[in-house]
């Protein structure tokens, strides 16, 4: 019998009005992935983040959750089925202090298991237990993209969405995050990993889907696509 994907997305079509932006997506995340999504500003990943974290409503196709048919179910079913987005720009809680800001991430999932999860996140990230009282907005960028990604943690996800999470970090701090994740991934954690960052989301995924216009250009195993002359020119500037 063949596995049920963790996240399988077939045809999908979305976009805001009469205005649509993915043109027909195919896209699976196995369990215990890590799937890159690449692409340029304007190509159309954040919409499908959209789309798969509930926050706007395909028009046509289906999103498929560990064999669940998610594709018109509401944001809190698709959190209590964990599917678990750490958006772009961390959308932390600048007058909210650390604690107060993780435990917000199991609102509607991992309640009952609150204190184990938060030992978890500050095993894992050391500093966030360090600055339990601190407010949120006085932490520096890596910080509060440790804080995103550790309030996605008390959720307790099955697939967890990092939308951009490079995205205004210095150089070694990026090469901190993208170890980070990779280690996330090595103790069991889907990750579907939403990237500009080429050479390093190719370099830590399995597979990667290069999005263009709303619809995939280009898919296969990372390594493969590291050395696809297409990519090359695209995206990495080099003939």
């Amino acid at each position: 019998m063949l596995e049920v994907p963790m996240l399988e997305v077939r045809d999908l079509h979305a976009g805001y009005g009469a205005f649509g932006v993915l043109h027909g997506i195919d896209m699976v995340v196995g369990a215990g992935e890590i799937v890159a999504v690449l692409g340029a500003n304007g190509a159309g990943k954040t919409t499908l983040n959209r789309a798969l974290s509930a926050l706007i409503q395909p028009s046509a196709g289906a999103i498929m959750f560990e064999g669940r048919n998610i594709t018109h179910a509401g944001y809190d079913t698709v959190v209590q089925a964990g599917l678990i987005q750490v958006p772009e720009g961390r959308k932390i809680f600048p007058n909210l202090s650390v604690r107060d800001n993780l435990l917000l991430g199991a609102f509607l999932r991992g309640r009952a298991n609150r204190a184990r999860n938060l030992a978890r996140v500050f095993d894992i990230f050391p500093r966030l237990g360090e600055r339990l009282g601190q407010l949120a907005g006085s932490m520096s960028g890596g910080e509060q993209q440790m804080l995103a990604i550790g309030r996605g943690l008390m959720a307790e996800p099955r697939l967890l969405i990092l939308d951009e999470p490079s995205l205004g970090l210095s150089p070694v701090l990026t090469e901190e995050l993208f170890a980070l994740i990779g280690q996330l991934n090595a103790a069991g954690l889907a990750i579907l990993l939403v990237e500009q960052n080429v050479v390093q989301s190719l370099a830590i995924a399995q597979r990667a889907y290069v999005i263009e216009h709303g619809v995939v250009a280009l898919h296969g195993p990372a390594a493969d696509l590291a050395d696809d002359p297409r990519l090359r020119t695209a995206y990495l500037g080099l003939a």
